[in-house]
């Protein structure tokens, strides 16, 4: 039977023997769009906080409510990608990733922004949770590290994107522009994602229909929603006051039920049985702590670009892409390198490039040269691309490939979680600082009369924020040395293409 002249291409494709590189293309579209969209958000918050009026704590919910919603739904997305097919919930993720971007930039009040960013988390966990997924089953065991360094190039090449194009557009046309931008991008995805991936879904190792672990996904997702509003408002309603106290007891509450829950679980959502390897525990926790480090550079540099040193949002883009480039090289370099000579010292030699960038980041004043942030963001760049492939790497496999969905999801749970804690962690101990020296948590007030008092003690926080920064990297180091070397089979996984 002859198929329809419009489906031949895609079956040249599914059956073409570089099927993992259209895989890799496909999913290289739908997060580049995601990361270019936060990135290029980034630069764009100094002009909401002005527009809508708001403070430095609050502003930063419409990053924090992004990322805590993303959070809490990734895992379950990735467990709903193992059972309908992970091509189904990426389109449906872009499909709701774009929608939700029209509504934020159309918004004209700060709480409809907060709501249609929520929304939009909802699409980027479906996509986040099957990306890795997609890319670690498509390609083979002896190329695993190449492909998750090509996937760190995805992330490094919309890092370098959303500033550049996001500093353009906020120069150009207002901040708004920057939601209006991913449109496009995700109707290309949407449209590539249809024709380039096999569908529906990888049965590999499956042996009975999966069953949604409805409660699992309820109680990780309450847990984790409890801590993050405890911590983000921690440092507003005090760290030692009932309510967040009875926030992070709660949390460990729900979290000790959900461990026991899935340890009964006849389909768990998170086999727990995942942390028993070395290389999965201390992989999954060494990279939870370097986005909890990373995530206060790119949360707090565009406000020391832009309201410290006074540089137009095109200027503080452009100053933050050489760590996005250096991402985006070292990322398949050292990958490709890890394949053949191991994961567990390509980590290592990352996170130390990483803790020396918050060194460098700890020295910086309101009068510093542009080329002490640009080191600063070289060697952070180069660290994260040198440690997150082989480290992935190693954590990937240690696991069989019809958890991949579960994983993957698992895995972007420890970056995003990390991030919210990261930006809160900073938020608190900028807001702290700058409240001890007599002065107001806004940075909105540094161009009126006492300016240059709220700017050093802006400054004065953000250096101790990036020394605790790199007191998180140098633990990641220590985890990365403990771990061992990852445990890797000895004949071909059998990956598709």
């Amino acid at each position: 039977m002859k198929l329809p002249l419009a489906l031949r291409p895609a079956r040249r494709i599914t059956e073409s023997p570089n099927y993992h590189w259209w895989v890799y293309s496909a999913v290289a579209v739908g997060m580049f769009m995601t990361v270019m969209d936060q990135s290029g958000l980034n630069i764009a918050l100094p002009l909401i906080a002005e527009h809508f009026d708001a403070d430095l704590p609050t502003v930063q919910w419409v990053l924090l409510s992004y990322v805590l919603a993303t959070s809490a739904l990734v895992m379950p997305m990735g467990r709903l990608s193992d059972m309908v097919g992970r091509k189904r919930v990426l389109i449906a993720g872009l499909a709701v990733f774009m929608s939700a971007a029209i509504v934020a930039g159309s918004a004209n009040w700060y709480t409809l922004l907060i709501m249609a960013k929520v929304v939009q988390a909802v699409g980027a966990a479906a996509i986040q949770a099957n990306g890795m997924a997609m890319i670690t089953e498509a390609f083979p065991e002896r190329e695993r590290g190449k492909a998750l360094g090509m996937y760190m190039t995805i992330i490094g090449t919309g890092s370098i994107s959303g500033p550049i194009v996001g500093g353009l557009l906020v120069s150009g046309f207002g901040w708004r522009a920057v939601f209006f931008a991913g449109v496009p991008v995700a109707l290309v995805a949407m449209a590539f994602a249809s024709v380039a991936i096999r569908g529906p879904l990888s049965t590999a190792g499956r042996t009975h229909r999966l069953s949604f672990d409805w409660a699992g996904a309820a109680l990780s997702s309450g847990a984790l929603v409890t801590f993050l509003l405890a911590i983000t408002n921690a440092h507003r309603l005090g760290w030692g006051s009932p309510a967040i106290l009875s926030g992070y007891a709660g949390a460990v509450v729900l979290l000790s039920v959900f461990v026991w829950w899935e340890r009964r679980s006849d389909d768990p959502m998170l086999d727990m049985n995942f942390f028993s390897s070395r290389q999965f525990s201390m992989g999954a926790s060494s990279r939870g702590l370097s986005f909890l480090g990373n995530s206060m550079v790119f949360f707090m540099m565009p406000f020391y670009l832009v309201q410290v040193m006074g540089h137009p949002a095109s200027r503080a883009g452009l100053l933050m892409v050489p760590g996005a480039i250096c991402m985006a090289v070292m990322g398949p370099l050292i990958g490709r390198l890890s394949d053949k000579l191991g994961t567990r010292w390509p980590a290592v030699s990352g996170m130390a490039m990483s803790a020396a960038a918050m060194l460098v980041f700890s020295r910086l004043d309101p009068d510093s040269p542009d080329s002490h942030v640009v080191i600063g963001m070289v060697l952070s760049g180069s660290g994260m691309g040198a440690f997150s492939s082989p480290n992935t790497s190693a954590i990937m496999s240690s696991i069989g490939r019809e958890s991949y969905g579960i994983a993957s999801a698992f895995l972007n749970l420890t970056r995003t979680a990390a991030n919210v804690t990261g930006v809160a962690l900073a938020t608190a101990i900028v807001s702290v600082t700058m409240a001890s020296m007599g002065v107001e948590p806004n940075l909105g007030v540094v161009g009126d009369e006492g300016g240059a008092r709220v700017r050093e003690a802006f400054v004065e926080g953000l250096r101790r924020a990036f020394l605790v920064a790199a007191v998180f990297m140098v633990a990641a180091l220590a985890l990365s040395v403990v771990r061992g070397e990852s445990d890797r089979p000895e004949a071909d996984d059998g990956a598709e293409g």
